[in-house]
């Protein structure tokens, strides 16, 4: 896993940023929650961020220690300060983001820190589109896929565009456009697909189209809609399609869904679970996110998923 962590202030009350009066602290940064949802699930990941050195950072640090995250990359910056972000919800729990950026310790990672030795003995490297919105972290982002790419790890991506943090939408499309060669398996909602240029009237049509850019497989989220998931090189005509429904859930805060379903999908076919499968198990990752606050902290273990796959099933 590569890419940022930062502190997301959750609002007491739905409403805009300027008649919220009160927050509370959460861990954030969607590759974050992605390790710490694998590890909950069972997995082992290695991950790479930088934070400041101030209490935030060191906040973040001491959580990552208590979930079992090796510090092997997890990097303190001691001239940067860590990111901010200050969530707002609607009264159906969709958010926006307001985000405190400029120059932090997440747009500052090195290239080249992950190296070709670390690569070889990983089979699985994921990273986000966050970091690929400005500094040297660009540079670092995509030399890191690269990299993974030529040393044989599966490489799977979730653009998660913010606009804040983007020049324009040109730019997004650009950057990103330019590392799905690199990229096995892409996460994306409809709306990041046609941003990229991916065209079609149905998003199963839009998913196929991104297929043709390099990916062996295109995950689409829909939320409560639940997902499809379409895999080149599948069947005769080049592609399988598989769509489902996701789960009923009384939703309290969407924030983290999507990073649920990125760490349920790669668990998934990490074991070798087939398209419909892993489909099913992200989303009961994803959902039991949505049933409490915070992205971090509603992460669900494994034995929490297969619980709800069972009632579901039952």
């Amino acid at each position: 896993m590569a890419g940022e962590t930062l502190i997301d202030f959750l609002p007491d009350r739905p409403g805009s940023l300027t008649a919220v009066e009160a927050f509370e602290r959460r861990p954030g940064g969607a590759p974050a929650n992605v390790a710490v949802g694998l590890t909950r699930l069972e997995e082992s990941p290695l991950f790479w961020t930088r934070v400041g050195e101030d209490p935030f950072g060191r906040y973040l640090l001491e959580h990552f220690e208590s979930e079992g995250i090796s510090d092997r990359f997890l990097e303190t910056d001691p001239e940067a300060q860590t990111t901010l972000a200050f969530v707002t919800h609607d009264a159906d729990g969709d958010r926006e983001f307001s985000f405190y950026r400029t120059e932090t310790a997440d747009t500052r990672f090195e290239p080249g820190t992950v190296s070709e030795e670390t690569l070889e003995d990983c089979t699985w490297v994921h990273a986000g589109g966050v970091t690929l919105a400005a500094g040297r972290s660009q540079d670092a982002t995509t030399g890191l896929l690269e990299a993974a790419n030529e040393s044989g790890c599966a490489v799977s991506f979730d653009p998660n565009y913010r606009p804040e943090l983007w020049a324009d939408e040109t730019t997004f499309r650009q950057v990103v456009g330019d590392c799905l060669d690199t990229v096995d398996v892409l996460k994306a909602t409809i709306e990041e697909l046609r941003l990229l240029g991916f065209n079609g009237e149905r998003p199963e049509a839009v998913a196929r189209a991104a297929l043709k850019a390099g990916p062996e497989y295109v995950f689409v989220t829909q939320g409560s809609a639940g997902a499809i998931g379409v895999r080149s090189r599948d069947e005769a005509d080049g592609f399988a399609t598989v769509g489902h429904d996701g789960y009923d859930v009384d939703v309290v805060d969407t924030t983290g869904a999507g990073d649920g379903f990125v760490a349920g999908m790669i668990a998934a076919l990490r074991t070798g679970n087939d398209l419909a499968e892993t489909l099913a198990f992200a989303n009961a990752v994803a959902a039991t996110v949505t049933t409490e606050a915070g992205a971090m902290a509603a992460l669900p273990t494994r034995r929490d998923v297969e619980r709800l796959l069972e009632e579901r099933s039952g």
